[in-house]
């Protein structure tokens, strides 16, 4: 019968095997990181993976010192160590050592290096981006002579607008050569007193585009005294000059359109402004007119001869009143003295000495009117109908 051992006693078996191996206690080994976690320990805990395969990895907090960088989802790196069997799990794993950033990792060190030095001289400062002209005549753009980028900016600039004049300059955007290429399109354009520049090219891996992450380059655009617009890859790239750039387009052809006006829609908008300063001044004129006419109707009133017309009516109406007021009272004065000649006829002795009565006063005038009142021997005066008659009282009853 076989022997029969422990998981123990295989793990432990393997793991000599492994510390046996000079190969596998010092190596390095080159991938992209994957599931990598942070410990409250200290310890790293993250994933090595290529197109073949993976690789389990661990840099304990002893060996932190020396990483010079957080590491990252997606980074490329260069892990130095030891493979050793962890005899619980029963699981091998990259012991790290040191880890060092790989190619374009590297370069993302560079460039985060970069960016912090030039952010803290103030170079990445909104207070030195210089305004970009709304109506640019002269646009300057420092790019390669062919290729994607260029096309899209001269096509959307005829389009937005055909009077517009593009100066390029044929740069050099990649290689060696580049910086100073840019560099020199930069000034040349500066000396052409352009209305605002683009400086950029198409989308390319950092590698392609580290010319405009170039120090040289950043110094370049922040010291131009025209307006630039950075326009450098896709949307999702990003250089060191975007953040020196007065304005950053995500793509070539964005920033033709963020330089160049649109012709058609500036017609348009002075066509609306055109229509409502029409309406305006309709309105200010009928409005005017309306004025005039209510001052018209106002000197009108109170011109002179408006004002003589105005009393005279004024006094005929007043008249009207009066000669009405006047006949009135003397139709109702004659009505009242009717009334009153009538009472007085009533009242009239004259009517009682028509009618065959006489009126008798004492020599004194005055009536007499009781028999006892008057002595043989005074004299009367009968007044009758035609005239007066004097007698003297003989005799009394």
């Amino acid at each position: 019968m076989q022997n029969v051992y422990t998981v123990g006693q295989i793990n432990s078996y393997i793991k000599n095997m492994f510390s046996q191996d000079f190969l596998l206690q010092n190596l390095s080994v080159k991938g992209e990181v994957s599931n990598c976690k942070y410990h409250s320990s200290g310890h790293i805990y993250f994933t090595l993976k290529d197109g073949k395969g993976t690789l389990s990895c661990v840099m304990f907090a002893g060996n932190r010192s020396g990483l010079a960088f957080r590491l990252q989802e997606g980074m490329q790196v260069v892990v130095q160590g030891t493979v050793d069997v962890y005899e619980r799990d029963g699981k091998y794993q990259l012991y790290a050592k040191s880890i060092e950033q790989d190619g374009a990792g590297a370069l993302y060190e560079k460039f985060e290096q970069l960016k912090k030095e030039l952010s803290e001289l103030g170079m990445f400062a909104p207070e030195y981006k210089k305004p970009i002209p709304k109506y640019s005549r002269t646009i300057g753009v420092v790019t390669a002579p062919t290729g994607a980028a260029v096309r899209d900016i001269i096509n959307i600039a005829a389009r937005r607008n055909p009077y517009v004049q593009i100066i390029l300059y044929p740069a050099i955007v990649q290689g060696d050569a580049a910086p100073q290429s840019i560099i020199n399109g930069i000034r040349a354009l500066e000396q052409k007193q352009v209305d605002v520049m683009i400086v950029g090219r198409g989308g390319g891996s950092i590698e392609d585009l580290w010319a405009f992450n170039e120090e040289c380059v950043a110094q370049a655009v922040f010291d131009c005294s025209i307006p630039i617009i950075s326009a450098v890859g896709h949307e999702t790239d990003t250089t060191i000059i975007d953040y020196v750039a007065d304005l950053r387009a995500p793509t070539p052809s964005a920033a033709a359109e963020l330089a160049v006006f649109d012709v058609m829609l500036t017609v348009q908008k002075i066509k609306e402004q055109e229509n409502i300063l029409n309406r305006l001044i309709r309105n200010k004129i009928e409005w005017n007119k309306i004025r005039l006419q209510t001052y018209q109707a106002k000197i009108k009133m109170n011109s002179p001869l408006g004002k003589i017309r105005e009393k005279k009516t004024w006094l005929l109406n007043l008249e009207d009143k009066l000669t009405g007021a006047m006949n009135g009272q003397i139709t109702e004065k004659r009505h009242r003295l009717e009334i009153y000649i009538e009472k007085l006829k009533g009242l009239s002795p004259l009517d009682k000495l028509n009618q065959g009565f006489s009126y008798v006063s004492d020599e004194e005038g005055r009536t007499v009117t009781d028999v006892t009142k008057v002595h043989i021997g005074d004299r009367l005066q009968i007044y009758v109908k035609n005239g007066k008659l004097s007698a003297a009282v003989t005799g009394k009853e």
